[in-house]
Parts: C-alpha cells; sequence; structure tokens
C-alpha cells in the first residue's frame, strides 16, 4: 500500500530541491534566516531634510553677503533688484533684510572679530 502522506510529502521535497538548485531559498517564520541578516535599507521619503539644508544655507549665504557689503550697500543693491524687469524684483524680494540675517550677519562679525584677537 502506499500511503498518501509519503507521497505528498516526497513532492514536497522534490519541489524544495529544485527550488535551492535554481538558487532560492526557505526560512520557516520566526527564525533568525539569511533575510535577517541580509536587510536592504528602508529608504524614507521625507522632503524636511533638504528643505531645511536650503534654507539654512540661503539665509547663511545671504548673512554672509549683508555682512560683508554692509547694510547701505546692501540695501542698495536690493532696491535696484525691486526696480528691475523680468525676475529681479523676485530676487529683491527674496534678498531683503530680514531679522534672521541681520541677526546672523551679526554673530559672523563677531565671530570674525575673535578671529583677528
Amino acid at each position: 500500500m502506499s500511503d498518501p502522506n509519503l507521497v505528498d510529502f516526497y513532492g514536497r521535497i522534490a519541489r524544495i530541491e529544485r527550488a535551492h538548485t535554481k538558487g532560492l531559498g526557505f526560512e520557516a517564520t520566526g527564525t533568525l534566516g539569511r533575510s535577517y541578516y541580509i536587510r536592504k535599507p528602508q529608504k524614507r521619503r521625507t522632503f524636511l531634510m533638504p528643505l531645511l539644508f536650503v534654507l539654512i544655507a540661503a539665509f547663511g549665504l545671504k548673512a554672509v553677503i549683508y555682512q560683508n557689503t554692509g547694510a547701505a550697500t546692501y540695501q542698495l543693491r536690493v532696491d535696484q533688484l525691486l526696480a528691475g524687469e523680468g525676475f529681479d524684483p523676485v530676487g529683491g524680494w527674496l534678498m531683503q533684510a530680514d531679522p534672521l540675517t541681520k541677526f546672523l550677519s551679526e554673530k559672523i562679525a563677531l565671530g570674525m572679530v575673535r578671529l583677528k584677537s
């Protein structure tokens, strides 16, 4: 007599061996198999960090330009941009000296004074 469970068992063993010859692997649930140790890092899709980096860089650049050119010259150039044509008024609006730019400019000036002394 042939045991149907034994036939099913050998059929499953044959499928597993064929899969192993193709390079496939099997892991039991709850065990630490190869996929546990070879994980692909999941990418977080966040746009907050790049946006924050761009804002910090923009305000830092504005502060350095403000500190190097001086308040009067900087305001003169911004006024020229605001009076221009095309995209110049947009640039003038973006480059206006805001409180954060002035604050960072003062900190840069203090840092430069400390370096010289």
